[in-house]
């Protein structure tokens, strides 16, 4: 969850001639401290102390061997400065070095073996400045001076305070139980359902359940003056617990903001297939910074208006329309919390199409028109920087393009596929067949081109992977159109339909078809292609 805003490029980052170090490659690959062991549940606590910005608790983390193997080492991540202490492992050698818990173990393995790492932690964590795009923990007040307290980690990772395997490939399948403790008169809201709440020495002690699998930076704690109204959605798979949990002066204001979630859930399990954490419920918490996708536990803070903050990113007035961060966070659930990319360099898996869904819901909302308007007047923010898919191995995203223009390459393919039900046949399809699942580029690449029957590979490279915009350059005689393709990849495979009788193939070589008149041609906006009638460039 980033975005760009009235021209700011929030998605700055310092990699234009980076160097990455062994410490990145710790922190982003699936080395050989990472690759013999499998998380298969976190259960952990967490209790901050808002006066002195600490943080403690502990994480007791289940796991399973992956293959035969003798002494391994066990990579745990826990970032400095927070401080631990292993419960038990006496005779395992346990060593921290900067970032990182290294667990050496004198025994053999054998694929399948399960075990446990128990862990206290405690310290002053990294402080967020700007949350969520500069990430770390938020000890706020909210307007009546009550303590309010979260964590943004989606880019620094959950290990900025727990001790993890913090790597997106390796979701705990059996999912976490989370006890926050807080001052009685604050509620700890987490990930999933509550199943506990209770006051015990003048503290309350509130425990929640996930029970699918759940990406380690998705695992968040909230901690406020909050209040709880909730409904139930009939959706594909039943009866569905929306719950909302907001500061308890905006109770009001959320009930009139939040009416969006059902028209937005109705949306979604249209376009893509049921709501995927029906067990753990969903859940949209007012938090104290703008917005996250925590999977079954949204953080919400865009100040109960529609649009981004009150204005909108497309320029066209269809984006005030509607709550951008309720409907944009909550695509997430599909996509980066259900389908969640193996490494960061993917991360346009996550934001490409549920940048997307704010376009397939406005479809569903409002109209096709709106919806076609807005996805095109997001372009006005594509910056063209860098190439969409970042560094692999060291937790490295690509350009901020993964938003802007991933949609509007999605856009495009929808419109070379020219069938919608087929179109949404895919989007259910990934997240039938990737359920709980992570995947790489290749993996969603191939999946839509074998199911389209049509190769995308080509419209991939060109808009992932350059940052160059495929230049359809023509001019018209009468009713022969002459055409051809500049700024495209080796062999571009995109087909461009002009009316109902006539398709254009272009290649880097002109090429002429006749039309059926000699009004001139109508381009359609929705593919995301530079036209340019050369009769007309001066």
């Amino acid at each position: 969850m980033k975005y760009f805003s009235l021209g700011f490029l929030f998605f700055v980052q310092i990699f234009f001639s980076q160097n990455f170090s062994n410490v990145d490659t710790l922190k982003g690959s699936d080395t050989k401290f990472r690759n013999f062991w499998n998380v298969t549940k976190y259960e952990l606590t967490v209790e901050p102390d808002f006066e002195n910005k600490t943080v403690s608790g502990s994480n007791v983390i289940s796991w399973e061997i992956t293959k035969d193997i003798e002494n391994p080492t066990f990579q745990i991540d826990l970032q400095q400065p927070m401080q631990f202490k292993m419960i038990g492992k006496e005779n395992w050698n346990i060593k921290r070095d900067g970032d990182f818990i290294f667990v050496y173990a004198k025994e053999k393995f054998k694929k399948g073996d399960k075990g446990l790492f128990s862990i206290k932690y405690s310290g002053n964590p990294t402080i967020a400045n700007n949350a969520p795009w500069d990430g770390g923990w938020v000890f706020e007040k909210d307007k009546n001076g009550n303590p309010w307290m979260s964590v943004a980690q989606e880019g620094i990772g959950v290990s900025v305070w727990l001790p993890t395997k913090d790597i997106w490939n390796d979701e705990p399948e059996n999912g976490i139980k989370m006890t926050i403790i807080s001052p009685k008169d604050l509620m700890g809201i987490g990930n999933g359902k509550l199943i506990s709440n209770e006051i015990k020495n003048e503290k309350r002690i509130s425990i929640w359940e996930v029970k699918n699998a759940i990406n380690p930076y998705s695992i968040v704690p909230n901690i406020g003056k909050y209040v709880h109204f909730g409904e139930k959605h009939q959706g594909e798979k039943g009866n569905l617990d929306l719950d909302y949990w907001v500061l308890d002066y905006n109770l009001e204001k959320a009930k009139k903001q939040f009416a969006q979630v059902k028209p937005m859930m109705k949306a979604f399990e249209y376009w893509f297939g049921p709501y995927p954490f029906y067990e753990d419920s969903y859940k949209l918490v007012e938090s104290p910074y703008l917005g996250m996708e925590h999977q079954s536990n949204v953080a919400y803070g865009n100040g109960f208006k529609n649009g981004y903050l009150g204005r909108d990113l497309s320029g066209t007035g269809v984006g005030l329309q509607w709550d951008f961060i309720i409907i944009h966070e909550s695509g997430h659930e599909w996509f980066a919390n259900n389908i969640t990319a193996k490494d960061q360099a993917d991360m346009w898996i996550h934001e490409s199409f549920t940048c997307y869904s704010e376009t397939l819901f406005t479809e569903n909302y409002l109209d096709k028109n709106s919806a076609d308007t807005y996805l095109q007047g997001l372009r006005r923010n594509i910056q063209n920087d860098k190439p969409i898919i970042g560094k692999y191995g060291v937790r490295n995203e690509g350009s901020g393009d993964m938003y802007y223009k991933g949609a509007n390459m999605l856009h495009t393919i929808r419109q070379i596929i020219n069938d919608d039900e087929k179109f949404r046949e895919i989007l259910r399809g990934l997240n039938m067949d990737f359920y709980h699942q992570t995947v790489t580029t290749k993996t969603i690449e191939n999946y839509i081109s074998i199911k389209s029957g049509i190769d995308f590979s080509t419209v991939f490279d060109q808009y992932l992977r350059t940052t160059k915009i495929p230049t359809l350059v023509y001019y018209q005689d009468g009713k022969t159109l002459n055409f051809k393709f500049e700024n495209a990849v080796e062999n571009l495979n995109l087909p461009i339909t002009i009316d109902e009788k006539t398709s254009i193939k272009p290649t880097k070589n002109w090429q002429t078809v006749t039309l059926s008149s000699q009004k001139p041609v109508v381009w359609d906006k929705n593919y995301y292609v530079t036209f340019f009638d050369i009769k007309n460039k001066f």
